[in-house]
């Protein structure tokens, strides 16, 4: 989820706000196939990102390109619009109350040394490292790689030696917003949701990639780890309720101490 936004960020320079309702999108529609199909959640994904990669990509053509003046706030005005029309669209065909992806092996388990280890998020992390490799593939062993790489770092250079930025930016925005649909199946087999869950769900992916630095594929990783070790460390020998707030105050250090993420770049990229 949070290599997804923070990706986006990195091409486009603009933060996909809806990136939470997104998720939430993506989790109701594993939970719909699943719901009416019976097979098993992590097989959804073959019709789920897809669709919402092309989902991504009308996004952009649609809403995104036609933005002539302050595109980074505007752009951020137009995903919060999408993230409210995500939001009221499923609540109205879901209703409000909460639901769950069932999978039989969600409660089993196997143990290693003493440690007792779910399958779902064993599955889960799997799943999520053959992803992130096969972004990592595609960023750098790949010709679109080179181009999005190359806007990311200097856009007025890329558009000299010919990258179509628009091109890269809609699958970019694609990209971000089919590995949602992803980490929306895991969310929604691992925990109850309903379609307010993203307000929740955004403020933890923004704290995770400003910790990491926007832009950062793998200060996302490592944040997003170091955050959950975090969280469940004061959880655990403090408070659950303790737990939930190290988000945020982890987000107000960062601010003041580091202000560009662990693995952020300082200044400001060529336009």
């Amino acid at each position: 989820m949070a290599a997804g936004l923070t990706l986006v960020f990195g091409v486009m320079d603009i933060v996909n706000f809806a990136q939470g309702a997104l998720v939430v999108l993506g989790a109701y529609l594993s939970y719909a196939i699943t719901t009416h199909t019976s097979i098993d959640p992590f097989l959804t994904l073959i019709a789920t990102v897809p669709a919402m990669g092309l989902l991504g990509v009308a996004i952009y053509w649609l809403l995104i390109k036609p933005i002539k003046r302050d595109r980074t706030v505007m752009s951020l005005l137009v995903m919060f619009a999408v993230a409210t029309l995500v939001e009221g669209f499923l609540d109205l065909t879901f209703t409000s109350n909460l639901v769950q992806i069932q999978v039989p092996y969600a409660r089993e388990s196997f143990t290693i040394g003493g440690i007792t280890f779910p399958k779902i998020y064993l599955y889960a992390f799997l799943m999520s490292a053959v992803l992130l490799g096969g972004l990592y593939a595609l960023l750098y062993r790949t010709r679109f790689g080179r181009s999005l790489r190359a806007s990311m770092q200097n856009p007025a250079a890329a558009r000299l030696i010919g990258v179509n930025i628009d091109k890269v930016s809609a699958i970019t925005l694609g990209i971000g917003i089919g590995l949602a649909a992803a980490g929306g199946m895991v969310f929604g087999t691992t925990n109850s949701f309903n379609a307010a869950s993203s307000y929740d769900l955004i403020s933890r992916l923004l704290v995770i990639v400003i910790l990491g630095g926007f832009g950062s594929i793998g200060g996302a990783l490592m944040a997003a780890i170091l955050m959950l070790v975090i969280q469940d460390v004061v959880a655990v020998e403090w408070s659950p309720v303790w737990g939930q707030t190290t988000f945020y105050v982890v987000l107000v250090v960062v601010l003041l101490v580091r202000p560009q993420g662990l693995f952020g770049r300082q200044g400001v990229r060529a336009q």
